[in-house]
């Protein structure tokens, strides 16, 4: 099955919070598109999983998959992570140190980590299924727990260590894979990359595109499908997809590259579902189609809708709302869906219904979704956020 990342993952919420860290440092731009784009993507992924339960299996299961490019949202959303990133941050190493930036993007990123583990262990055995994963009813409640204490961690399991079937580094949440690469990434740019000159990062951003488009035109797969297992393939895919992203959306941010668009929002919106949504191009003697399609889409069309976002303010009441509420329940909704997906999946596999008949349970889940995400959002990592910024930010700040 395929996972994704979500959120790479930094909003202007945590741009507020390093106002209020340092009361001297003046506001920065509030990108509400950006925002509302994360939200966008993250329903997509939401709508691709729940398709995802009829496209059967096998080598060519990619062919028969509805919304056929959704998993190339992880890549977009490296791309927005390295820009807001690099927003936030780069000018402010002068008043923040490398353990102040770590304890930001923990207090940010893990509590959701946690609630997500958390209920992927409350759901992991109404999971169970006789054919698609007949190893949870083996599994006692001990290594359960143990998976769960782990998963809180982030630390990745190895495949003789998955108590799913599916090889997952996180099989209690799969997408909490993508928070791995999204830990790397930040490791990587306070230790070294926001050192690097343009040049150089321009350098090192078309090496990535080159390592990426090799993937997509050369290897197995003709896709970037991939990231979340322990083992030299999948980590393969995952670096290729985390690397390009994050740096193409660091420069693109450094160099102010903005495209004036009135509407920005709604064209953004209109090309990543687009882009999301199209069949798969090519069949399994032509994979380098395919690649060629999604390497045209990462390196070139995610770029644009970025800049074109950056570029636009959001006007109107409900316009703003909408915006609000879409990147506020985008990494929420993201990191706890999952465990829904898994018990879905194996009903449409024991029930054997075809999409028109799930159509209604899809959308029923979906709702769910969504609910369970706001819930989470306002009753716990809203909360808890702001618990841990006044505990551990907003006195004792220490600089460099």
């Amino acid at each position: 099955m395929v996972h994704f990342v979500y959120r790479h993952f930094t909003s202007q919420k945590e741009t507020e919070g390093m106002n209020e860290a340092h009361p001297k440092i003046q506001p920065k731009q509030h990108f509400e598109i950006l925002d509302g784009l994360r939200g966008v993507a993250a329903m997509m992924v939401v709508i691709f999983h729940t398709f995802e339960a009829w496209n059967g299996g096998g080598k060519d299961s990619a062919i028969r998959q509805v919304i056929n490019h959704g998993y190339m949202a992880v890549d977009f959303f490296f791309m927005l992570s390295g820009f807001v990133v690099a927003y936030a941050y780069d000018d402010r190493w002068g008043k923040m140190s490398v353990t102040d930036f770590f304890k930001r993007r923990l207090i940010r990123l893990q509590p959701m980590v946690i609630m997500g583990t958390i209920i992927g262990a409350l759901l992991f055995y109404p999971g169970a299924s006789a054919h698609l994963f007949p190893k949870i009813a083996t599994v006692p409640l001990w290594q359960v727990i143990l998976t769960a204490l782990i998963g809180f961690t982030l630390i990745p399991l190895p495949m003789s260590m998955d108590i799913r079937g599916w090889g997952e580094m996180h099989p209690l949440d799969g997408p909490a894979w993508s928070l791995f690469f999204e830990y790397i990434a930040n490791i990587a740019y306070a230790l070294g990359l926001r050192k690097a000159s343009n040049r150089v990062l321009g350098i090192l951003t078309a090496l990535a595109g080159v390592f990426l488009v090799h993937l997509l035109l050369t290897g197995t797969r003709g896709d970037v499908i991939g990231g979340w297992s322990i083992n030299a393939l999948e980590l393969h895919v995952g670096f290729a997809r985390l690397l390009f992203p994050f740096m193409a959306g660091m420069l693109l941010m450094r160099l102010h590259k903005r495209i004036h668009v009135k509407n920005a929002f709604l064209w953004c919106s209109l090309l990543l579902i687009v882009s999301f949504s199209l069949p798969r191009f090519g069949d399994l003697t032509t994979l380098w189609k395919n690649g060629l399609y999604e390497a045209i889409v990462i390196l070139f069309l995610f770029p644009v809708i970025v800049a074109m976002g950056a570029g636009d303010q959001i006007s109107g009441k409900t316009a703003t709302k909408l915006c609000k509420f879409s990147g506020e329940i985008s990494y929420p909704l993201y990191i706890t869906h999952y465990p829904l997906i898994y018990i879905y999946t194996a009903w449409v596999y024991e029930k054997k219904l075809t999409v028109q008949q799930g159509y209604v349970y899809g959308a029923v889940l979906f709702i769910l979704a969504v609910a369970i995400a706001y819930a989470c959002l306002k009753l716990y990592d809203e909360p808890v956020r702001r618990w841990l910024n006044r505990r551990f930010l907003v006195r004792g700040v220490t600089s460099t």
